[in-house]
């Protein structure tokens, strides 16, 4: 479908630095949103055979009460917690959420913090496996943090505060010599984590980040979420912010998601995210790109570039007045999505480095990768 957003004529910037966008934009759009065929994925993703409900899914036709005072921080906080003095957590669910068809597994992971460890939206945790490591010299010491982007906002599933998520793909080894997984060359803390048993303890560091964290000086911008994989765990976290909780944060802006995985099966959180589109069909839109299942304009499989690129003068357009774009997941998606923009911009006899300069600079460009 070919889709028209407002032109810059059309739509006048409100705010560079917040990255907002004046009302007549966010109709437009909005109006594309309603008109876009959705990829429709299965009623309840990665459970579908059981027709059971998964313990991360929220309804979201009436907000959630959540625990206001952890609206008092004004900023993000950092390094609460250290390699050297972790903070000791607890498992509390571990919850495959990929199909049986999807490749690889993926989890999603809800730790219990007593509100001991907290952050805000966009932020990562260190998680440190258990057991050491020996070191060059010989010397046993601790396994260094690996950091993961939390899949929950500030208030956790249980919007009390409690409680943190992480969206974890386990990490595995294919050896072709053995032609099955190599049990020696697994992720130690992926592996650790999809393992896990309610009321194991975990150690954990951070937070960190303040690259992909929330901007909510302006309710009424255009967010667009891009991600691989896991690298949709920030987003979530923005999401449940935006449509699902009570608090002073009022969204009346438009949240898009680009979303790039193998299959249908791969869809993470896919059966969220069709809840939050039936509740607010004019500010949420997602599109997918699934790799082994879609074809590209010239016939390869559709990557998340080559989905963007199918919307790029929008893209465009919409970030010259003041949306703000993120990234996260695999840095292998950033030069085909900077050359999309790229050629946008010579269409338009615009210099798209100096623009990406100009983006970050105001705030418009936030990539973790």
């Amino acid at each position: 479908m070919n889709m028209q957003f407002a032109t810059k004529n059309q739509m006048k910037t409100k705010s560079f630095l917040s990255g907002g966008v004046r009302p007549q934009a966010l109709r437009q759009a909005r109006r594309v949103q309603r008109q876009a065929p959705q990829l429709r994925a299965r009623q309840l993703n990665c459970v579908a055979e059981t027709k059971t409900v998964p313990t991360y899914f929220a309804e979201y036709d009436t907000k959630k009460s959540v625990a206001l005072e952890l609206e008092k921080a004004e900023k993000a906080p950092m390094n609460t917690f250290t390699p050297k003095a972790p903070f000791e957590a607890e498992i509390v669910s571990v919850e495959r959420i990929v199909g049986p068809k999807a490749t690889g597994e993926t989890c999603h992971i809800v730790i219990k913090t007593d509100g001991k460890i907290p952050f805000f939206e966009g932020q990562s945790y260190g998680i440190v496996p258990p057991g050491t490591k020996v070191g060059p010299g010989g010397k046993e010491k601790p396994h260094a943090p690996r950091l993961y982007s939390i899949a929950s906002s500030r208030y956790g599933d249980s919007y009390d505060g409690n409680t943190t998520s992480l969206c974890v793909r386990r990490a595995t080894y294919w050896c072709p010599e053995l032609q099955a997984e190599d049990p020696a060359k697994q992720g130690i803390c992926s592996n650790f984590l999809c393992d896990a048993k309610p009321g194991d303890k975990v150690m954990m560091t951070g937070p960190v980040g303040a690259s992909m964290v929330l901007p909510q000086d302006d309710p009424n911008a255009v967010h667009i979420m891009v991600a691989t994989g896991t690298g949709i765990a920030p987003y979530r976290s923005y999401w449940r912010r935006m449509f699902l909780e009570d608090t002073p944060f009022k969204f009346t802006g438009l949240a898009w998601l680009f979303m790039g995985v193998a299959n249908s099966d791969a869809m993470l959180y896919d059966d969220e995210i069709q809840e939050i589109i039936k509740n607010y069909p004019d500010q949420f839109r997602v599109d997918y790109a699934l790799s082994r299942e879609q074809k590209n304009k010239d016939g390869g499989k559709m990557y998340i570039q080559d989905k963007m690129e199918e919307y790029a003068d929008q893209i465009f357009d919409l970030l010259e007045n003041g949306a703000i774009l993120y990234v996260c997941g695999l840095k292998g998606m950033m030069p085909g999505i900077n050359g999309m923009l790229e050629k946008v911009a010579a269409g338009k006899g615009k210099d798209w480095k100096e623009m990406q300069k100009d983006l970050k600079k105001k705030g418009q460009w936030h990539v973790e990768v």
